[in-house]
């Protein structure tokens, strides 16, 4: 891990204070602080936005964000699926390390541990005032509510959105929409989500104006079923998906839209990123992965890789883009520094990479990253450049034809990879040529890397137990 970068954001805002004797106090207070913003979609595929390939529909608002902030390249969900992937957001832990994985449903007794501290329990050291709306999936039952883990308000539904009784793969009660810790609506009209969620953080926004907060803005689309608003209802030449992430676009504008409003764009961090990869054999009703191999489920790059564009005016380098590696696990860590809030007792896995916010050069704060998958299974490994894979059973959708208009299309969940595999990202993101055998001093490395790994996190794929995972959250007698 490198050096704490929390001193190049002051210097950068240095100059505040030249002028703050012009200010009204109104305005001098809400340059106080920084305000945090994270814009979370479900199963948004790196190649989804205007700056990433998209075709057939633009996301205008997204395009203006990426040229006015900075737009990473090499940014990792931290598991690709869709709860464990919150699970490590939310805390700056891998999933693995905190014993929560896969995505649970209504039938889940258990969810985040009470000891663990969220990203708004961090934050609230500071006195931020914090809201989540939309999807959780850390848990659905009251204790596991963000309510009780340091939100100040939630509104929004507790896990994904296709546990209901219509979905084609399964059977499920109707869907609840919680407002706090109560159920206020059964089978609600998804048709509502996008925009609704989207005022309710800028009513949020409204109330908070001289107070610092974090909103956690989770949509639950583009997940399948594929619901919008009437508003963008066929206005996009890709059909439903085309119009789901056109209404997506129009939130993020709107957001951005109020923190100008407000005079608060110059002290709010905005993030917009994504859970996991596309959900490929749903066809039409998927995203893209702009060319990255395989999907949603996967420790390839288009189950993990995932866009992200950040933007904090005056302070991130306009239209910048970051080339080096990078994680959700790392917004807990990068946000307490920023804030000056202490992290939490116990070790996570995030680090603070403000230095890359503030482009400076030879910055590197993230030297590696592992993908686990299943419960709790080291898949790959990479340094930033190559990336190993090791032999283990995994989801393929390739070589099947996609499903379309909301029905899946057929996958093979238990391919099993027989060969370890090293990949230069560089020269080959798509993950397509087997370079094993060339490379002697980088596979030893990679494979030091993962037996520290394995030490500390442990490994159902060679049977290691970690030294250092906490237990998951579970209801009390």
């Amino acid at each position: 891990m490198k050096k704490n970068n929390t001193y190049h954001w002051k210097k950068a805002l240095f100059p505040l204070g030249l002028i703050a004797p012009l200010l009204s106090c109104s305005e001098t207070k809400e340059q106080e602080h920084t305000n945090f913003i994270v814009i979370f979609m479900d199963d948004m595929g790196y190649g989804d936005l205007g700056v990433t390939g998209a075709i057939g529909y633009e996301t205008p608002n997204l395009d203006k964000m990426a040229g006015e902030g900075m737009r990473f390249t090499r940014f990792y969900a931290a598991q690709a699926v869709s709860g464990a992937s919150r699970a490590g957001l939310l805390t700056g832990c891998y999933p693995n390390r905190i014993s929560m994985a896969g995505a649970p449903d209504h039938r889940a007794v258990t969810g985040i541990h009470e000891d663990e501290e969220t990203i708004a329990e961090v934050l609230k050291k500071k006195g931020y005032r914090c809201a989540a709306y939309g999807k959780w999936h850390l848990g659905h039952l009251k204790p596991f509510l963000p309510i009780h883990h340091g939100f100040d308000e939630y509104f929004g539904i507790p896990y994904s959105n296709d546990m209901w009784p219509n979905h084609p793969t399964g059977t499920y009660p109707p869907l609840p929409l919680i407002e706090g810790d109560e159920v206020i609506e059964t089978d609600p009209d998804q048709t509502r989500f996008t925009t609704e969620f989207t005022e309710r953080a800028i009513q949020f926004i409204d109330k908070n104006r001289e107070n610092p907060f974090f909103i956690y803005l989770a949509h639950p689309m583009p997940h399948v079923p594929l619901f919008v608003s009437d508003k963008f209802k066929g206005k996009s030449e890709q059909g439903l998906y085309g119009d789901v992430i056109m209404e997506i676009d129009w939130s993020v504008g709107e957001i951005l839209r109020k923190l100008k409003e407000t005079g608060l764009d110059k002290n709010t961090l905005v993030v917009v990123t994504s859970d996991n990869g596309p959900w490929l054999n749903y066809g039409n009703h998927a995203g893209s992965t702009g060319g990255l191999r395989e999907g949603k489920g996967v420790s390839f790059e288009g189950g993990q890789r995932v866009p992200c564009i950040m933007q904090w005016k005056g302070v991130i380098p306009e239209g910048t883009v970051c080339h080096k590696l990078s994680s959700t696990i790392d917004l807990l860590p990068t946000f307490a520094s920023i804030a000056g809030a202490p992290l939490p007792d116990h070790k996570i896995d995030g680090v603070d990479i403000t230095s890359l916010l503030m482009h400076e050069k030879d910055a590197n704060p993230r030297e590696s990253f592992y993908y686990y998958y299943r419960k709790n299974s080291l898949e790959a490994v990479t340094d930033g450049s190559y990336k190993l894979v090791f032999p283990h059973p995994y989801r393929t959708y390739e070589g099947f034809i996609p499903g379309k208009d909301g029905m899946p299309g057929p996958v093979n969940e238990n391919y099993q990879l027989r060969d370890t595999l090293l990949f230069d990202l560089r020269r080959d993101p798509g993950e397509r040529y087997n370079i094993v055998g060339e490379h002697p001093d980088v596979l030893a490395k990679l494979e030091r890397l993962a037996e520290e790994a394995r030490k500390d996190l442990g490994d159902d794929l060679t049977g290691r137990e970690g030294a250092n995972t906490r237990p998951i959250g579970r209801l009390k007698e």
